[in-house]
């Protein structure tokens, strides 16, 4: 086992050797333009590029027609919400999101409100789910598009996106939901789904980094963006700009292995990650899982430690690789957006760590990040004078902390 152990695979994974084999080729000899029509080069790239969005459409039960590559997620999350804004401004301009979304659809609501677009930012449950009846409750004469999340990148939460889809079509809605933390661990398919556009990132599923695509529906309905990038008039218009071909042949393969290994994976993943829980849980008392038991990623587990300060756990489990609850922006400590939106007090949000389990993780290395989180929470809260009151009953809530004068 080497040292540092990776448990962060929520933000990032690393290639999958298959992947790059598969890449390699066309760094060196086939460096082709896809866009080159007149000789092999060009034909060769276009093949492999064809190629791929075989393999990603075979993933999302889509049509290779359906994919437009991007640049990653952030940009797919931009053309299609901003896209859809635009093209269908004379139809109405209300949108429907969620709190607890990632960082690229809450900014980009929030440019198109200053352009006039009205948002409604629904309220997820206690466990980061948004209901369906919320969305229904939501929708207004002048809803053009509902924005939400298949699973959540801090907390692991799988939303109803079956069921949110069926009301989006029911009301002649558009339904976009951001795929990047869904796509090649859960099973996905957006005719069965009722998914109108969806976004995924190869870097999340053991691809190269800075390369995704968008799914964009054709048929019932034919969903129309205006384009956020022009030029050249690539990728049916929607999207500009020459194509990374050894990127989007490592996006390709790593969703054709995906979707070839997706119900081992899930079983594998969903075992380590109940290990390791169970692991900590028998060892520590007042252990807080925040996200939803029963309708979650398979890699994911996001606990809290109460009357733990997480950087300080995160400083004593620093060979382990993982995500606190709380991010380090401009000297503040903010505790993380999603488990605010969830109502997780900042006692919580802050001693909460997000442990991400994949493809090249092994028991050993749970085992081992299992041994260091419980010594570091066991010597931590031997200094807590709060864990010492809560031992004994009280309740924390109820004591009068000013000083009598």
């Amino acid at each position: 086992m080497n040292l540092p152990i990776y448990l962060d695979y929520q933000a990032t994974t690393p290639v999958d050797p298959r992947v790059l084999e598969a890449m390699m080729p066309f760094f060196t000899n086939a460096f082709g333009n896809a866009a080159s029509r007149n000789h092999s080069f060009g034909w060769s790239a276009e093949g492999a590029v064809q190629q791929a969005r075989e393999d990603i459409a075979s993933l999302i039960g889509a049509s290779p027609k359906e994919i437009v590559f991007t640049s990653g997620s952030t940009e797919g999350i931009n053309l299609a919400i901003k896209g859809v804004a635009e093209m269908y401004a004379s139809k109405g301009k209300h949108i429907i999101t969620s709190q607890a979304e990632h960082k690229a659809v809450l900014d980009t609501c929030k440019h198109l409100e200053k352009l006039g677009h009205p948002v409604t930012y629904l309220v997820p449950d206690s466990t980061g789910r948004i209901s369906v009846e919320a969305v229904a409750e939501a929708m207004r004469e002048d809803t053009v598009l509902v924005t939400v999340m298949w699973a959540n990148n801090e907390v692991g939460t799988l939303n109803p996106i079956r069921e949110i889809g069926a009301l989006c079509h029911e009301k002649g809605v558009l339904f976009f939901t951001d795929g990047t933390q869904a796509c090649g661990k859960v099973p996905v398919d957006v005719e069965a789904d009722n998914v109108d556009l969806m976004c995924l990132s190869a870097h999340k599923i053991y691809g190269p980094k800075g390369v995704g695509c968008l799914y964009v529906r054709r048929r019932k309905p034919r969903v129309r963006l205006v384009a956020q990038i022009d030029g050249g008039g690539h990728e049916r218009g929607m999207r500009s700009g020459t194509l990374n071909v050894p990127g989007i042949v490592g996006l390709g393969k790593a969703c054709a292995i995906c979707r070839d290994e997706l119900d081992e994976s899930m079983q594998r993943l969903g075992s380590l990650r109940d290990h390791l829980e169970a692991r900590i849980t028998s060892e520590l008392d007042f252990v807080h899982l925040n996200g939803n038991k029963e309708h979650r990623l398979p890699g994911n587990s996001n606990l809290s430690f109460p009357y733990v300060e997480g950087e300080s756990l995160l400083m004593g489990i620093s060979d382990i690789a993982v995500s606190s609850g709380s991010a380090c922006t401009s000297a503040s400590l903010e505790p993380s957006h999603v488990l605010r939106s969830m109502q997780v007090g900042d006692d919580l949000a802050h001693s909460s760590i997000r442990f991400g389990i994949g493809r090249f993780t092994t028991k050993e290395e749970v085992d081992y990040a299992a041994d260091k989180v419980i010594e570091a929470v066991r010597r931590l809260r031997a200094m807590s004078p709060l864990y010492e009151m809560a031992q004994e009953g009280i309740d924390l809530a109820s004591v009068n902390w000013q000083a009598e004068h």
